[in-house]
């Protein structure tokens, strides 16, 4: 697909989408899913996604390459790591230095090294985002659940007081935050199935309880205004009762967390200050603690993210390498202090976490080798300032994902990229809706889950062809 999408057409096709699914007129008693209940065989019952938003390169992360240190004067093409191979707890593995804490944590998961992101011609950031939490590219007719809404609405709640599907550390008032919206969403799937937002962990029991000033006489009368609210929107106008009772349970669900004792998981204060501090590298490793207390708690997805926002962060069109420097300290010791709490609490074997990006980055591809796109990055041949020594253009031939727990097999590698440029796929690829179905197969849930939306199945991969990989499983 090379349609020139620009960013104002994927949000108008997304919102039209919106309101494509709230018009569908499903009805509440017959919304019914092919699967026919959870299998008996899960390995898991929860799930955490860590999010490296904004395009983590392999070579500089999880599968490095050879080593060329910066000098000036030296060409582009000859770099293909900017940093040293360090070696991990695995024989024969080396992850880039920066991440030892992780590396020594890989006996307890898989590295996989051969993901390939959708072609969708010209690359944006929030379309193979939505790509990724969907499986379905951007436009769609109705507007695709995220992964954590299907299992939401698949399987419920592990604890009725905790929502089954929690994001934490994104906001919406950065750039692009429309386009994250788009798929920050349960779709037709109803709002109850949506995430409960935590844009800062650090604040997340303020997510949690009345604003300051806020009587039991005052939450009823705005509960009474919320329902005036949702009879006067698009949704009391266009929706189906379906879509209109699941917003008024939503709130329902909120009220009964308030009053919660479950509510302190969501207090990080209350963590010993010896393990906060492990944690304590920034929004995105205090994500990983909360999600740690709601894992405990009986959270069922939880999504963590370093955050996307344009040329910041994994979003490196300039100094890669010195960006990649923090990005590296955010998350190595909270996600490798994440794994061991949950080994150490009796959560790793039922609980799969998965570390992964929209897509990769290289210094002179930008698309894949064989289906190149439009340049967004002026690299120069040469490198004479450090700001373009670095991991710059956009890169989907060969990305590095890590899986641990539920049922993954342990210290393992799967695929190959090749160790020289391009350094793409060769062995093993595997793509996104056998990535989603990987992580439905390990909860139990059934390859063939659909909904029937405008008068068709809506499967949880694309025409329901996606197949687990088996392979990954012990």
């Amino acid at each position: 697909m090379n349609t020139p999408w620009n960013r104002r057409e994927f949000l108008k096709s997304t919102s039209a989408a919106t309101i494509a699914a709230l018009a569908a007129g499903v009805p509440m008693t017959s919304f019914l899913t092919s699967c026919n209940g959870r299998k008996s065989n899960s390995s898991a019952d929860t799930v955490i996604l860590l999010w490296m938003a904004g395009g983590m390169a392999h070579t500089d992360t999880f599968d490095p390459k050879r080593y060329t240190p910066f000098s000036k004067g030296m060409k582009a093409n000859d770099v293909l790591s900017t940093f040293k191979s360090v070696p991990t707890i695995l024989d024969g593995v080396s992850f880039s230095e920066g991440l030892g804490s992780i590396g020594k944590v890989m006996d307890r998961g898989t590295v996989i090294r051969s993901y390939v992101a959708g072609d969708m011609g010209h690359i944006l950031h929030s379309r193979h985002q939505y790509h990724w939490h969907t499986c379905y590219k951007p436009p769609q007719s109705v507007s695709a659940p995220h992964i954590g809404s299907w299992i939401a609405k698949e399987l419920g709640p592990m604890n009725p007081v905790i929502p089954a599907f929690i994001d934490i550390g994104q906001r919406f008032t950065l750039g692009e935050g429309e386009e994250l919206k788009a798929f920050h969403t349960a779709g037709f799937l109803g709002s109850e199935y949506g995430p409960f937002l935590i844009p800062d962990p650090s604040a997340g029991l303020e997510s949690v309880k009345p604003p300051v000033g806020m009587s039991a006489m005052r939450f009823e009368k705005r509960n009474q205004l919320y329902n005036d609210l949702i009879s006067k929107s698009s949704t009391g106008e266009f929706g189906s009762d379906y879509q209109k009772e699941s917003l008024r349970r939503s709130l329902e669900q909120a009220y009964i967390l308030l009053k919660s004792p479950e509510a302190a998981a969501f207090d990080l204060t209350k963590e010993p200050k010896q393990s906060y501090d492990i944690y304590n590298t920034g929004k995105f490793g205090l994500g990983c603690l909360m999600a740690r207390r709601l894992t405990e708690q009986g959270a069922r997805f939880i999504s963590v993210t370093t955050e996307y926002e344009p040329f910041k962060s994994w979003d490196t069109h300039d100094n890669g390498y010195t960006r990649l420097i923090d990005m590296k300290k955010q998350i190595d010791g909270p996600v490798s202090q994440l794994i061991k709490d949950l080994e150490r609490s009796g959560h790793l074997d039922r609980t799969m976490i998965i570390l992964a990006s929209e897509f990769s980055r290289d210094m002179m591809v930008e698309g894949r080798p064989d289906l190149k796109v439009q340049e967004q990055v002026n690299q120069p041949d040469i490198i004479d300032d450090i700001k373009n020594y670095g991991m710059h253009r956009h890169f989907t031939d060969g990305c590095s994902m890590l899986m641990f727990g539920g049922g993954i097999k342990k210290g393992e590698v799967y695929g190959k990229t090749a160790d020289e440029r391009p350094c793409k796929t060769i062995e093993k690829p595997i793509v996104i809706d056998q990535i989603h179905q990987t992580i439905y197969h390990a909860l139990g849930i059934q390859e063939d889950a659909n909904y029937v939306v405008e008068k068709r199945p809506f499967y949880t991969t694309p025409d329901g062809l996606g197949k687990a990989e088996l392979e990954l499983f012990t």
